[in-house]
């Protein structure tokens, strides 16, 4: 991309992105609550979100600026592989429908905060607790710095260079999460959204109009993928149906164990509004195959780029006059400070409760624990920005890639219990361990690939490595908690 400036596109984006730095200040005023003297208000904006707050608080940090410039890279990359991301889309919300307002329930009855105290007050087990909340913490670090490189992505393409755009978008974000808390990017991700959708209808209406039709689209990206060879092409191959299945439920499973997509269910008003949101949200789904389709684009525009991730940017460039590539580019931008926003008071909020309350200071006051929040949701902002800066990209790809299988070894301790007393603290603790240190060292081994080949009878299955040590996870929890029975069986005054 040229490191000539388009003053068109920077000016447009300038000011979409003025225009939400203020409404983030303006956060701290709106549905007003004591944003300062209680986690509630801070870290859940009061617990008063209704539907259409919560769809699009939800809808926009679940599909982040990196997802923008992720999905389209992928499919343009191998093609029918990268719309993995639609199934899992499609199999994550009845979840949601049916075990999120069960979660919202026992959260909202006992005022907990983040996954990891109803964990804690489900199996009273400090251990357990820090477990879930340390896995969604490191989880969350690198799935931060990738929202700073969606951003720095499309910056780079308006001819700014240098980090010092980065850290100055860091700085505004940091100041108003701090002043307004859940409220700002709530309130941003309206406009975020609504932004998204225009660029994203716009694109796949005028995109093919003017390079002959997804008729056009399609044979550019399948004659692309016939020189490449390999796995790649418009059709999956019959070796990839089983990676690409697992891949799909695990990552879908894994979705809402995030402690930013667990942040919007524990701000919702009622169990109903997470129905309503798992009805409504499908939508997303559809403007993401959308968004998946311009990695098929890019190749009928003729468009070559140095790193995949820059093939969104480039397209709007040589497809759209420069004030409509601004707006595009301001749309990712606000993508990116949503999501990093929700994810880093998500984590703010685990520290808070299941850190320094638990093991630093158990009598801390609510706005204590406010301003605990706050200030580690700076520390993870800044350890973020770092990672961006000082770090290669591949480095937080790898790791937000690992982040993934981590944060779904917390499955069982935080799903199974609303539905079964059956599992015990000591099993649960097990199996964790186990998921965690075999997903890691398998995915290590070979060589951070999400892929793991298990050889049976003669024959090779390729699957997801998350998912599988998920259910390794299970059966070590299971086997942990028949062990745990027989050498201290439950008293009668247990819980059953």
């Amino acid at each position: 991309m040229s490191a000539d400036i388009d003053w068109i596109a920077l000016s447009v984006f300038v000011f979409f992105f003025a225009l939400v730095t203020v409404m983030g200040f303006f956060a701290a005023r709106w549905k007003a609550g004591p944003v300062n003297d209680h986690l509630d208000e801070w870290g859940l904006g009061g617990r008063q979100f209704g539907t259409w707050i919560t769809w699009f608080l939800v809808g926009g940090d679940f599909y982040t600026a990196y997802t923008v410039i992720a999905v389209p890279a992928l499919v343009y990359a191998v093609g029918a592989y990268g719309f993995f991301a639609l199934p899992y889309t499609i199999i994550v919300y009845p979840f949601v429908f049916a075990v999120m307002p069960l979660l919202w329930k026992a959260a909202h009855a006992k005022g907990h905060v983040t996954a990891a105290d109803v964990v804690q007050d489900t199996y009273n087990s400090r251990g357990l607790e820090l477990a879930v909340a340390v896995t969604g913490m490191v989880a969350t670090m690198p799935y931060i710095a990738l929202q700073l490189i969606g951003m720095g992505v499309v910056i780079k393409a308006i001819g700014l260079t240098g980090e010092l755009p980065i850290i100055a978008a860091f700085v505004i974000l940091a100041l108003y999460t701090y002043s307004s808390g859940l409220r700002a990017p709530a309130l941003i991700a309206f406009v975020k959204d609504i932004m998204i959708y225009i660029v994203v209808l716009v694109a796949v209406v005028i995109v093919p109009h003017k390079l002959g039709g997804y008729g056009a689209i399609f044979v550019a990206a399948n004659d692309a993928f016939a020189v490449k060879g390999g796995a790649t092409g418009l059709i999956l191959k019959p070796s990839q149906m089983l990676p690409y299945a697992t891949l799909a439920l695990g990552s879908a499973l894994a979705a809402f164990m995030y402690p930013h997509t667990l942040t919007g269910i524990f701000a919702s008003k009622s169990a109903d509004t997470i129905r309503k949101n798992a009805i409504l949200l499908p939508a997303y789904t559809l403007l993401l195959g959308l968004i998946a389709l311009l990695g098929y684009m890019a190749y009928a525009a003729h468009i070559k780029v140095a790193s995949n991730n820059d093939v969104v940017p480039t397209l709007f460039k040589v497809l759209f006059p420069s004030w409509f590539a601004g707006f595009a580019f301001s749309a990712i931008a606000i993508g990116a400070l949503v999501p990093a926003a929700v994810m880093s008071i998500g984590a703010a909020n685990l520290f808070t409760r299941n850190v320094w309350k638990s093991y630093v200071n158990p009598n801390i006051s609510h706005a204590g624990e406010a301003s605990v929040a706050k200030i580690s949701s700076l520390v993870v902002k800044v350890g973020a920005l770092a990672f961006t800066i000082f770090l290669p990209t591949h480095y937080a790809l790898d790791l937000q890639l690992l982040g993934g299988l981590w944060i779904l070894q917390t499955f069982p301790a935080l799903v199974f219990g609303l539905f079964t007393r059956w599992f015990r603290a000591e099993g649960l603790l097990l199996g964790w361990a186990a998921g965690i240190l075999w997903g890691t060292w398998t995915t290590w081994s070979n060589g951070l690939k999400p892929l793991a080949t298990l050889d049976l009878g003669g024959a090779s299955y390729v699957f997801y490595v998350g998912l599988g040590a998920l259910i390794l996870n299970t059966v070590v929890a299971a086997v942990g908690t028949v062990v745990a029975g027989l050498i201290s069986p439950r008293s009668v005054t247990a819980r059953s």
